[in-house]
């Protein structure tokens, strides 16, 4: 049996001495989920959860610059990768010394099915991957069954440039369950996610686009959402923002709306709560 990663790789059943690095903070805490923690070699200094148990994996760097030399003496068999959080040329370099390289792109939350099954088959933790399954499918199940009105927010991840997302993000298509459309609108964006996956490659420039306020923007939005990651606002920068534009502007937790894995099934739970008090 095999199973087919988002670079169209297949991959069979980790065998023998498995020893595993993970380069994408989400996918970490998702490893742990399904009780792969002993088997735990390498992590990014992002990959903080889960607490306390992720602080003995040693840190082999940041997400776009891994320290390779040291990922190379922590002697990886497998290295689970993401398109949108590592660099091309550095997952690149590691093919040439790691036998497995894991490609990971889920663009909608229904994209947590497959990466649980995903990861659960090559590392023999299939009944796991099922739990999980069950309970994100049940939230996606709940969501979906209510009518939420619509509304048309901002999503700012960043300031000193302003970024936002565009609607082929995960971050979007989470906020879209919940019917709050993203700005720009998909139209605006040469190619978009289709039924949750991605039709083009990753192209930061485009799905992380930056922006200027004006007078024509503010008007177009209902709600503007700062993230709590990766620019780390706050409160004060809340209500600087609703001073200078006039809008509600909200501060929104950043790892319930973007990180997949096993954090997504809190995640859908969590924006129903933050949606319904809005």
């Amino acid at each position: 049996m095999s199973w087919q990663d988002a670079a169209g790789v297949l991959h069979g059943p980790a065998t023998g001495d498995v020893r595993i690095a993970s380069l994408v903070p989400s996918v970490t805490e998702l490893l742990f989920a399904l009780g792969l923690g002993p088997q735990m070699v390498a992590r990014t200094g992002f990959c903080i959860h889960p607490e306390p148990a992720v602080r003995a994996v040693a840190k082999v760097g940041g997400t776009k610059d891994v320290n390779l030399e040291r990922l190379r003496a922590l002697a990886p068999t497998h290295v689970v990768v993401n398109i949108d959080e590592n660099r091309r040329e550095t997952v690149d370099e590691i093919r040439a010394f790691v036998p497995h390289v894991i490609v990971t792109h889920p663009c909608a939350p229904a994209d947590n099915l497959a990466l649980y099954r995903l990861l659960g088959g090559i590392f023999g933790r299939l009944a796991e991957a099922e739990s999980l399954c069950a309970a994100m499918a049940s939230e996606l199940a709940q969501v979906r069954a209510r009518q939420w009105p619509a509304r048309k927010v901002l999503y700012a991840i960043w300031q000193d440039p302003w970024m936002t997302v565009s609607r082929e993000t995960y971050i979007s298509q989470m906020l879209a369950l919940v019917n709050w459309q993203t700005w720009p609108a998909a139209d605006a964006m040469p190619q978009a996610c289709v039924e949750g996956a991605c039709s083009r490659p990753n192209t930061p420039q485009t799905r992380y686009p930056s922006f200027r306020w004006s007078d024509t923007l503010v008007r177009e939005l209902d709600l503007v959402l700062l993230s709590s990651e990766p620019y780390r606002f706050t409160e004060a920068h809340v209500d600087a923002l609703e001073r200078q534009i006039g809008k509600e502007v909200l501060l929104i937790d950043g790892e319930m709306v973007s990180w997949y894995g096993s954090r997504a099934v809190e995640g859908v739970r969590y924006l129903m709560r933050f949606a319904g008090g809005v």
